[in-house]
């Protein structure tokens, strides 16, 4: 577990800011498009007489094998040439080791030390038990947390770096309700920092507004300030 217990900030790194590009995921034509038209906001609610451990655990393990499953699917394209860095729009992300010690890594490698480390834990009979009568331990909540923060990175990057490759596949309609379900999951538990996820908030506002969730905002009332944000996130590169 001591892969999860590295900290990141996030900094300008004395760079001339690059021009925005214009986000292809967030063209209505593309954004519209969907799998299911279900309500997500009452699926990740948690059901009565069910114990909030079980239901985290078995949203997590899931979340964990879809995401798994749809960068695979462009995982050929996303190599150590084409993403040099594990990055997602403005913000670079780096790993840290089992001593806290913080790696520059190319995303595909980024992404393999997320998928291996997850799977691990999920498959841990001490962290996830599948048992009968076993207890989660004390620090689960956290886990999950720690989980969640790194499955929103690969998500997000898919969306940044590979969505003219999703598009070309046709798999935009199932990223964007996997993403569209996972945001809500990660926001009904408080799973995952708000200022984390504020990268992509623009597509959340856009996407969760239109699955019914606008009562959410953008994640603890940020949805008013969402445009300056964005604005201002375009003056430096943050790294993490």
């Amino acid at each position: 577990m001591d892969w999860l217990m590295g900290k990141s900030k996030g900094k300008p790194n004395g760079k001339k800011p690059a021009p925005e590009e214009k986000k292809l995921y967030l063209e209505p034509e593309y954004t519209k498009s969907r799998i299911t038209d279900f309500e997500f906001k009452e699926l990740v609610m948690l059901p009565r007489e069910i114990d909030l451990n079980e239901w985290l655990a078995s949203n997590t393990t899931t979340f964990f094998h879809h995401i798994n499953l749809q960068y695979s699917t462009i995982s050929e394209f996303c190599t150590g040439e084409s993403c040099q860095t594990m990055a997602v729009c403005n913000t670079q992300y780096y790993w840290y080791d089992e001593r806290g010690k913080k790696i520059k890594c190319t995303a595909p490698q980024y992404v393999d030390f997320v998928m291996s480390s997850v799977q691990k834990l999920v498959t841990d009979e001490d962290v996830f038990p599948t048992k009968y009568g076993k207890e989660f331990p004390n620090s689960f909540e956290s886990l999950v947390k720690k989980i969640c923060k790194y499955l929103f990175h690969v998500l997000a990057h898919i969306y940044s770096s590979h969505f003219k490759e999703t598009l070309a596949l046709e798999l935009h309609g199932h990223l964007n309700t996997l993403y569209t379900h996972f945001i809500l999951f990660i926001r009904e538990f408080n799973l995952v920092d708000p200022k984390e996820t504020t990268i992509m908030d623009d597509l959340t506002e856009v996407l969760c507004t239109s699955s019914g969730s606008s009562s959410n905002g953008s994640g603890n009332g940020s949805s008013g300030s969402s445009s300056g944000n964005s604005a201002a996130a375009q003056n430096h590169v943050k790294e993490r």
